[in-house]
C-alpha cells in the first residue's frame, strides 16, 4: 500500500538530504577545501567553480569513458580505511581504461554518504584520491555529493582518450586467435579471504601481498596502450577469468579454451594452494583487473615483446575455437568444472 502523500512530504522535510546537515563542514567548505584541490591538474575543471567542466580531447583521438560504483559491505568492508577504498574506486575504473588502450584524462565522483562519517573520513578519502592522481596522471573534473540514510555507495566515471578508431574491444576474437594472460590470476579472491580472517595459516609475507592484491588492483594502463593495434580483442578481469573471456566469445561469436595448467599464479597464492588445494576454484573468482587478450598467432611475437617493454608478465593461457562458451581443462585435457564469476544480480 503506497503512503500517504503528505505524509511523505513531511517526512522528507525531517531529512533533507544534504552533507551540510551531517554536522561536518558545510558542503561547499568540504568541497573547497578537500575536493577543489583534486581539480587543480586540469584546467578546464576551473577548480569545481563552475556547475560543469569542459573537456577537449586532442585532435584524432576518440574519448572512452567508463563509470563503476562500489557499496560498502558488498564490494568493500564498511570498516575499510578510507584511502584505500579510494584508490580502489579509481582504478576499477582505470582498468576499463586500460583494457581499451585508453590514456586516463579525468573523472568524475559522487558519493551518497551516510551521517556517521566524520569529516577526517572525507579528508583520508581526498588523500587516497590525490595518491594515485598524481601515479596515473588525471584530475577530478567534477561530480555531486550527498547525504543518505542508507550505505556509503560510491561512484566514479573515468574519462579516457585513444587514437581515433584504435580503441581495443571484445568483439575481434576469431579462431585459431591465442589467449594472452597479463600479471596472476586468483590473488584478489585469496586476498579477500584473508581480509575475513580465513588463511590464518600462511604466512605473514604472502598473505599481505593477497591482501594488497585485493585492497589496491593494478590498472594495466601502459600495457593497454602497447597493445593498441597488436590484439584482436581484449577485457579486463573483474568478473573473473571465465566469466570475462566469455564476455568476449559471446561478442565475437567465438568459444574458448583455457588450459588450468597455464594459468599464471603468484608465489603468494600457490602458497595458499599448498595450505588448502581446495582453493583452486577461488581463483577464477575475479577481482583481478588483469587484461585478458586474444591474438591473432602471426601477431604473438609483437604482442609479447611489447608486453615485455612495459615489464608486465604476458602469457597464453588458451585459444579460440569455432562455437560457444568457455571450457577449462586439466593438465589431462578433461573438463574442469569452473566457476561463474560474480554475479552482480
Amino acid at each position: 500500500m503506497f503512503s500517504d502523500p503528505t505524509n511523505w512530504a513531511r517526512r522528507r522535510r525531517r531529512w533533507r538530504p544534504k552533507v551540510a546537515e551531517l554536522g561536518r563542514r558545510g558542503e561547499f567548505e568540504l568541497i573547497n577545501e578537500v575536493f577543489a584541490p583534486l581539480a587543480r591538474g586540469h584546467k578546464l575543471a576551473f577548480g569545481l567553480t563552475d556547475d560543469a567542466a569542459l573537456l577537449r580531447p586532442r585532435p584524432g583521438s576518440d574519448l572512452v569513458l567508463t563509470k563503476d560504483a562500489l557499496v560498502a559491505d558488498v564490494h568493500f568492508p564498511a570498516h575499510e580505511a578510507p584511502d584505500l577504498v579510494a584508490r580502489k574506486l579509481l582504478r576499477v575504473n582505470l582498468s576499463d581504461l586500460a583494457a581499451m588502450g585508453a590514456e586516463p584524462v579525468g573523472y568524475l565522483l559522487a558519493l551518497a554518504v551516510p551521517p556517521e562519517l566524520g569529516e577526517g573520513w572525507f579528508e583520508a578519502f581526498a588523500a587516497g584520491l590525490a595518491r594515485d592522481q598524481e601515479e596515473f596522471g588525471l584530475a577530478l573534473l567534477g561530480g555531486d555529493m550527498v547525504a543518505t540514510p542508507g550505505i556509503l555507495t560510491l561512484t566514479l566515471t573515468a574519462l579516457g582518450e585513444v587514437d581515433e578508431g584504435q580503441a581495443l574491444r571484445r568483439n575481434g576474437a576469431c579462431e585459431g586467435d591465442l589467449v594472452y594472460l597479463s600479471g596472476s590470476v586468483g590473488d584478489a579472491a585469496l586476498g579477500l579471504l584473508v581480509s575475513k580472517g580465513e588463511l590464518a595459516e600462511l604466512d605473514r609475507e604472502a598473505a599481505n601481498a593477497l591482501l594488497d592484491r585485493y585492497r589496491l588492483p593494478r590498472p594495466r594502463l601502459k600495457l593497454g596502450r602497447a597493445l593498441g593495434g597488436l590484439v584482436s580483442a581484449a577485457t579486463d578481469v573483474s568478473d573473473g577469468l571465465v566469466a570475462d573471456l566469455e564476455h568476449i566469445c559471446w561478442a565475437s561469436g567465438v568459444a574458448a579454451v583455457i588450459e588450468a595448467t597455464r594459468l599464471p599464479l603468484s608465489s603468494a597464492a600457490e602458497a595458499a594452494l599448498v595450505l588448502d588445494p581446495a582453493l583452486r576454484p577461488q581463483l577464477l573468482a575475479g577481482d583481478d583487473y588483469e587484461i585478458l587478450a586474444t591474438v591473432a598467432p602471426a601477431g604473438e611475437a609483437a604482442a609479447v615483446a611489447a608486453a615485455a617493454a612495459t615489464n608486465v608478465a604476458f602469457t597464453r593461457v588458451g585459444e579460440i575455437r569455432a562455437g560457444g562458451g568457455v571450457t577449462l581443462l586439466d593438465g589431462d585435457g578433461r573438463i574442469v568444472e569452473a566457476t561463474a564469476g560474480y554475479r552482480h544480480f
